[in-house]
């Protein structure tokens, strides 16, 4: 395991136990795994399920916003930075689809510490359907 997988997990047991997006400990949560992908982001392969649907055939958009702002929280995580999140913006570009795989990556795009400023995409059949920036703040405790 690198440093950053091993960062990502440390955090995500000690800040994120029971976490709706990320956690394997909530039964009722999405579970999303999070890989370092080696540029200093993270990124995850999810198959979203009809559980998930807000429209007949689509993913809500509240747990499309979630799931971006989940991945850019593990994406801190895996720089060993614990922070929450003060600002997001989400845009949607075109419906996610239930029952199609789905890929979301996040990275920093500028670190102002105790601030970071975060990008998130998610894309579907090589399309990006949603993509979110947001202002994390590193949790001093």
């Amino acid at each position: 395991m690198n440093t950053g997988q091993t960062q990502l997990k440390g955090a995500q047991a000690c800040a994120h136990p029971f976490c709706v997006v990320c956690s394997g400990s909530n039964p009722y949560g999405l579970g999303l795994k999070f890989e370092p992908d080696g540029d200093g982001g993270v990124s995850t392969v999810f198959l979203a399920h009809a559980a998930l649907e807000g429209y007949p055939g689509l993913v809500h958009g509240g747990v499309v916003a979630s799931m971006l702002d989940g991945t850019m929280t593990n994406c801190l995580f895996a720089q060993g930075i614990v922070a929450v999140t003060g600002e997001l913006t989400v845009r949607y570009w075109k419906p996610v689809l239930i029952g199609r795989e789905l890929q979301l990556r996040a990275w920093i795009e500028e670190r102002h510490r105790p601030l970071y400023v975060m990008q998130a995409e998610l894309t579907q059949e090589g399309c990006v359907k949603a993509a979110a920036s947001a202002k994390f703040m590193e949790r001093n405790e």
